[in-house]
C-alpha cells in the first residue's frame, strides 16, 4: 500500500514538475495559448498501473483520478482508451452515480464497437438504468431505457457472454414489468373500475405470460369478469387456467366447474 501511494505521488509529482511553482512566469513559461507538453510514456505508463491496481482493490475515487489523467495523454486508437471508460463507469456506478457510469459505459461500447470491451460495457450501460428502477410502481423510464439496451446487445453482440448474462436481466425486467401492470390493474378493481383493471390485466397476460404473478392475474381476471356477468370470458379464462395453471392459489374457488372431481 505504502509503495502504490508512493508511486502516486511520484507521478504526480513529475507530471507537474516536481511539484515547484514558477515563481517568474517570463522565464521557462510557455504562453497561455501555447501547446500543452504531452506526459512521456513512462509516466503515462505508471499511471496506467497504478490506476489498474486501484481498480483491481476497489479504490475507485482514486482510480477514476488517474484515468481521467491518462485519458488525457492517450493517444487517438490506444487500446487503453474503452478500458479506461469501462473502468471509470465502473467507479462511477460504484460510487452510486449511475447515469454518469452509463455515460462512460457507453463511450466505451460506440466508441470502439469491435473492442472485446464493448459488450460487457453494454450490457453495463442496461445494468445502470435497470438499477435506477428499482421499484416497480415508480415511472419505468429508467426501465424501459434498460430493457432497450439490453436488446441492444442481443442484436448487435448475440453469442456474448454478456447477451446470455442480458436475457437473465431482461427476464427480471420483464417480472418488474408485470408486477407494476398487476399493481395498476388491483387499483381499478378496488375502485370497482372493473373494465379498466381487464385491460390491464389482459395485457399483463398477453405480454407476461410465464411471469410469477400471471396466475394470481388470472384469478383476479375472472374475478372482474364475474362481476360485470361477463360468462363466457369466465369461461375461457377458466379454460386457460385449468390447461396452464391448475395449481395456482385460489383457481378452485373462481373455476369450481372446472375442477369438481379432480
Amino acid at each position: 500500500m505504502t509503495y502504490r501511494w508512493w508511486v502516486v505521488g511520484a507521478v504526480l509529482l513529475g507530471a507537474c514538475g516536481g511539484g515547484q511553482a514558477n515563481k517568474n512566469p517570463a522565464v521557462g513559461a510557455a504562453p497561455a495559448s501555447g501547446p500543452i507538453q504531452s506526459a512521456p510514456p513512462q509516466l503515462v505508463d505508471s499511471l496506467w498501473h497504478t490506476a489498474e491496481w486501484m481498480v483491481r482493490h476497489g479504490k475507485w475515487g482514486d482510480a477514476q483520478k488517474l484515468l481521467d489523467r491518462v485519458l488525457l495523454e492517450l493517444p487517438p486508437g490506444d487500446p487503453r482508451i474503452p478500458q479506461a471508460h469501462f473502468w471509470i463507469g465502473e467507479a462511477l456506478f460504484a460510487r452510486g452515480e449511475r447515469l454518469e457510469a452509463a455515460r462512460e459505459f457507453r463511450k466505451a461500447s460506440d466508441d470502439t464497437p469491435n473492442d472485446p470491451i464493448a459488450p460487457d460495457a453494454l450490457l453495463r450501460v442496461g445494468d445502470a438504468y435497470a438499477d435506477l428502477w428499482r421499484r416497480p410502481e415508480l415511472d419505468p423510464t429508467y426501465g424501459q431505457t434498460a430493457l432497450a439496451t439490453y436488446q441492444e446487445l442481443l442484436n448487435r453482440y448475440p453469442s456474448s457472454s454478456a447477451a446470455k448474462r442480458a436475457q437473465l436481466q431482461i427476464a427480471e425486467l420483464n417480472e418488474r414489468f408485470a408486477y407494476k401492470t398487476f399493481k395498476a390493474a388491483t387499483y381499478y378493481f378496488r375502485l370497482k373500475a372493473y373494465d379498466s383493471a381487464i385491460l390491464y390485466l389482459k395485457d399483463l397476460i398477453a405480454n407476461y405470460p410465464k411471469s410469477a404473478v400471471a396466475p394470481e392475474a388470472l384469478i383476479k381476471l375472472v374475478q372482474a369478469y364475474r362481476r360485470l356477468g361477463y360468462g363466457e370470458d369466465v369461461q375461457e379464462t377458466c379454460d386457460y387456467i385449468q390447461r396452464f395453471h391448475p395449481k395456482a392459489p385460489g383457481a378452485r374457488e373462481v373455476c369450481p366447474a372446472h375442477f369438481t372431481g379432480a
